[in-house]
């Protein structure tokens, strides 16, 4: 079944906050291979300008891809996470994510397509803090693959 192109525009409520760990950066640092000194020390972080230490620039993906259940879930939409793959992500930042933020995610469908016969879903997450700040803003498009027709040889 093919997504429905109806909830292009569609928004979710803002999401509960998540207070960004100082340790979460840190794993999510190591994770990756970054060393930079302002990921890790606190005092490095302070004498580069941060409050704490700061987030890799992809952390936030940590916060928007937990948001994104709102219209994985979202049975009214149509999309089968079995056949999704993850198609792209950017980044457009107002400002670092650093240690204690509280951060808020507001998601909105902007674009559904389908060619080949699979479907593409482009979301815009808007993160704020709590107090909505803005952030960051976070693009991703997840691609539905096509059901495989049964019975023919490719």
């Amino acid at each position: 079944m093919p997504l429905d192109q109806s909830f292009v525009g569609r928004t979710y409520p803002p999401t509960e906050p998540y207070l960004v760990g100082r340790e979460k950066i840190r794993e999510f640092a190591r994770a990756i291979g970054a060393i930079d000194a302002e990921y890790h020390d606190p005092e490095a972080a302070r004498a580069r300008g941060y409050a704490d230490v700061v987030a890799p620039p992809t952390f936030p993906v940590i916060v928007t891809m937990g948001s994104s259940k709102q219209f994985i879930e979202d049975p009214e939409l149509g999309m089968d996470y079995s056949r999704v793959v993850h198609g792209d992500q950017k980044f457009a930042y107002v400002r670092p994510v650093v240690a204690g933020d509280s951060l808020v995610c507001h998601n909105t469908i902007e674009d559904i397509t389908s060619r080949g016969g699979h479907d593409f879903l482009t979301t815009r997450t808007d993160v704020t803090t709590e107090s909505g700040e803005p952030v960051l803003t976070a693009w991703s498009k997840l691609v539905q693959r096509g059901e495989e027709q049964r019975g023919e040889t490719k």
